[in-house]
């Protein structure tokens, strides 16, 4: 799971521009759209919603955008009714496995997108559940422990029902059952955890330790593939050394 918790942590303290906020703001809009449309416009009833509203606001979104974005796609109109959902599987530099959950309008595009980035990082496109086998969904909730003892927490959390947890850059990663996200997330918040960030996310059996040239252009890879307009999330079962690491903060 460690190169999990490196690449969160490493892509959440990046310095983030207003235009990337922006593009930020946009997927999350697209997700909670969708998720209304499907389930429903009430949170208390639709689990996806209540997710992706947490999401955005673990994300600094204005009440007023998640309010809109919740209203339309609830509303049985709009981007909710021609967004397709699917996930493509692709091979990185040192053959690490990659996953790109997307939502889009136009699949063509998407794929010729992907294509191209993994192309000029010295991948390619993988058949469908080639790679998706080596991943499980899990719970992911990500709390600051610059001030705290993690210990302490990630037993509050264990106690609550958490699996596994792991520490990182003054990060505590805590991993679930998605049916055992929400209420460790409430018991860390009842117990004044610095809670950053809740998400499902798709979780590597085992990573793959990658040299640091290896890993620099991972890492400049999954960057890029997360900015594609299409692509909502990036999984990959890259692990990445401590140098390069400090090179990607650095560029």
């Amino acid at each position: 799971m460690s190169g999990h918790s490196k690449w969160s942590t490493i892509k959440h303290k990046k310095a983030v521009t207003d235009a990337r906020r922006g593009k930020l703001f946009t997927k999350l809009s697209k997700e909670i759209i969708v998720a209304a449309k499907q389930g429903g416009g009430d949170p208390d009833m639709n689990f996806r919603l209540r997710m992706a509203i947490q999401i955005a606001k673990d994300n600094n979104m204005p009440a007023d955008n998640i309010d809109r974005a919740v209203k339309k796609g609830a509303g049985g109109a709009g981007d909710g009714d021609i967004m397709a959902e699917i996930t493509y599987e692709g091979y990185g530099p040192g053959g690490v496995g990659i996953m790109l959950e997307t939502l889009t309008d136009n699949k063509n595009r998407t794929v010729s997108d992907i294509r191209s980035t993994l192309s000029k990082a010295g991948g390619n496109m993988a058949s469908s559940g080639s790679v998706a086998w080596q991943f499980e969904q899990k719970g992911v909730i990500v709390v600051d422990v610059s001030d705290s003892e993690p210990d302490d927490l990630a037993m509050i959390a264990i106690d609550a029902g958490a699996d596994d947890f792991e520490t990182y850059d003054d990060t505590l990663h805590i991993y679930s059952e998605p049916t055992n996200l929400e209420g460790i997330r409430t018991t860390l918040t009842d117990n004044a955890a610095a809670v950053s960030s809740t998400e499902l996310s798709m979780i590597p059996n085992n990573t793959v330790m990658l040299d640091s040239k290896k890993a620099v252009q991972t890492l400049r890879l999954l960057e890029t593939l997360e900015d594609l307009d299409d692509v909502q999330k990036v999984y990959s079962n890259a692990d990445f050394p401590e140098d390069a690491l400090q090179n990607f903060k650095g560029d």
